[in-house]
């Protein structure tokens, strides 16, 4: 590959904003571009030049002859640089190597403790992404960015995890310092519903600006899309809606240290719990689906409520956002309709009808791929910005 660190930036040549124009895929000429943008056909060739030394733009053909030699046509190199995508969950890792379309290239899967420790997890995630790599026919300098997904608040401007509940060790760690030592590139870490919301816009509803993804899981959490954008809130933990005040949970205590929240009622093991104090022998969420998929009738109407009980949360976040859609996902959602009909009960009986005219309310269709295609989503969405191009360093 090209030693980049020999090209003039491109924040120096105004070469990132070009290929604002070209990261759409469609393929066109320089005319075209000079039609589009102002700038003289001259600086247009100086800056596809820069932006193919670094790998973003490539010749796509010709175009048809008006008279004379066809005019190239340039779009983007979706081969040309990659990113590599983590979704650390807290008992598992998914590590891929992903084109600049989002496309995967290689994939590993495996079981791993969160709670064992940032340096043996992101050690771990480092030593798999270098042998995806390599089984790729990539290297280090083919590398972008790095795109990291967390089971716990993060605060997205620095990447450091902020009293996550289920990661000890891990408070405050400075995640992209660390990694950046090992791939000296933009590492961009968010909690993991923050990333799914991203990975199931961009794999299913590309086209639809306003989006909440619910996780329900171990706990709840919601990753809000509106008017295209991931909305974080100033300190990165919009969307907790997991330890929302609601009516049925008065009284019952929730790990946060607060009494009553969203979590502690609807959450997969407070499910497990209330089904064992109905004498069912289930302790995990996994054994509440088991029970489920059987039948059971005591576990479905406790799946049922835990979805009304999502639902008189959701239906003061559908007055605030005004979602077009609504996903559920997690390994809760996995009951399927069982949950969302209790979800669906409370907010179309409880939402305005203009907030719920033409809302879907849907299960994830991403499922398990949601996260790993939402981190590399949030790594290509940084660094091929204008700004994120401007600071491509040496690779």
């Amino acid at each position: 590959m090209v030693d980049i660190s020999r090209i003039v930036a491109p924040g120096s040549s105004g070469a990132s904003e070009l290929f604002q124009y070209l990261r759409d895929g469609v393929p066109r000429t320089r005319a075209e571009l000079a039609s589009i943008t102002g700038l003289a056909r001259s600086t247009i060739a100086t800056r596809i030049d820069i932006l193919m030394q670094l790998g973003l733009v490539a010749p796509f053909g010709d175009a048809i002859s008006t008279g004379g030699r066809p005019p190239s046509q340039f779009a983007l190199n979706a081969s040309g640089r990659i990113v590599i995508a983590a979704d650390l969950g807290a008992s598992h890792s998914t590590i891929a190597v992903s084109d600049l379309n989002g496309s995967l290239i290689a994939e590993h899967r495996e079981a791993l403790d969160i709670a064992s420790g940032p340096e043996p997890v992101l050690t771990r995630m480092v030593e798999t992404a270098n042998r995806l790599l390599e089984e790729s026919g990539r290297t280090v300098s083919d590398v972008i960015s790095v795109g990291i997904g967390l089971p716990g608040p993060v605060e997205f401007s620095t990447g450091r995890p902020s009293n996550p509940p289920i990661m000890p060790g891990w408070d405050a760690f400075d995640v992209p310092a660390w990694v950046h030592k090992h791939f000296p590139v933009p590492v961009l870490v968010d909690n993991d519903v923050n990333i799914m919301a991203l990975g199931e816009q961009a794999l299913f509803f590309p086209e639809v600006e306003h989006i909440i993804f619910i996780k329900v899981a171990t706990g709840i959490g919601a990753g809000v899309i509106s008017g295209g954008q991931l909305q974080r809130g100033a300190r990165g933990i919009a969307g907790d809606i997991g330890h929302v005040r609601v009516e049925r949970g008065a009284g019952i205590a929730c790990p946060c240290g607060n009494m009553g929240c969203l979590e502690s009622i609807a959450a997969g093991p407070a499910i497990a719990t209330a089904l064992r104090s109905r004498n069912l022998e289930v302790r995990t969420s996994k054994e509440v689906l088991e029970l489920v998929k059987q039948g059971n009738t005591e576990a479905i109407q406790a799946v049922r409520q835990a979805g009304r009980d999502i639902g008189e949360v959701l239906t003061a976040c559908i007055s605030l956002i005004n979602p077009a859609v609504v996903v559920i996902g997690g390994s809760v959602a996995q009951a399927g309709e069982h949950l969302l009909a209790g979800v669906r009960e409370v907010v179309y009986t409880r939402s305005t009808p203009l907030a719920t005219q033409n809302l879907s309310i849907v299960q994830s269709r991403a499922g398990e791929n949601a996260a790993i295609v939402g981190a590399a989503t949030l790594s290509i969405q940084h660094v091929l910005s204008p700004e994120g191009i401007d600071s491509i360093d040496a690779a």
